[in-house]
């Protein structure tokens, strides 16, 4: 089960989107704010950068700042994503062996739909985002319930994620994480298999990441 930054590079186009966000709202933001960012849902992202800029967690103008927010990235993610190195032959190589597949993002569907016009969404079996459960990435909701509808336990999954918050998330639901970061580090933990990129990704280094995540033998 995939997250969407893993596959292509959505947190530029977040950045820019979160830097114009933060010059409407009067201000810069820092990078450590924007670093804390990196896998949050919009809730916690809007609480973050209005504590960045000093303003006051006013519920009808952080409302309106997300509302912006959410229509400049969609602006950025209609004129294009681009695909972090090897992701396309990595879903290839899952959909070819025959494994199903679910995107689970913390992104809301709106977006998600319109970056699924870009990335394909025949990629994957079902998709998963953040304002379709009762909590967003680090709680394990999104991927307990992408597990439901993909009919499996949830420890049954190997997650590729690339941010603490969805390594975390995937965790708690009870799945194998295979950490391939990308912006942020991601701490070593139970369950978790680190590899540099999904660049030349095959169907036995699934099944080894997952053992191994399992502390099984491989056949």
């Amino acid at each position: 089960m995939g997250h969407g930054r893993t596959l292509v590079d959505s947190e530029k186009v977040w950045t820019v989107s979160l830097a114009d966000t933060a010059r409407r709202l009067g201000g810069e933001m820092s990078t450590a704010a924007r670093e804390d960012m990196v896998g949050s849902n919009m809730a916690r992202s809007m609480v973050i950068l209005f504590d960045d800029l000093g303003l006051d967690r006013d519920p009808a103008h952080m409302a309106q700042a997300a509302e912006y927010l959410i229509a400049r990235t969609g602006e950025l993610f209609a004129a294009g994503l681009e695909w972090r190195p090897g992701a396309l032959d990595a879903l290839r190589m899952v959909r070819a062996a025959g494994w199903p597949t679910a995107l689970v993002t913390n992104t809301g569907r709106g977006l998600t739909e319109l970056a699924l016009e870009g990335i394909g969404r025949e990629h994957f079996t079902v998709t998963v985002c953040g304002d379709e459960v009762p909590h967003g990435k680090p709680a394990p909701d999104p991927y307990l319930r992408a597990a439901e509808l993909l009919g499996v336990a949830a420890d049954a999954c190997l997650a590729v994620e690339d941010s603490p918050t969805g390594s975390l998330a995937a965790e708690r639901a009870g799945a194998s994480v295979l950490v391939v970061p990308c912006d942020v580090p991601v701490p070593t933990g139970p369950r978790r298999v680190h590899r540099a990129s999904l660049v030349g990704l095959t169907a036995d280094d699934i099944r080894h990441s997952y053992a191994q995540a399992r502390d099984e033998r491989v056949a």
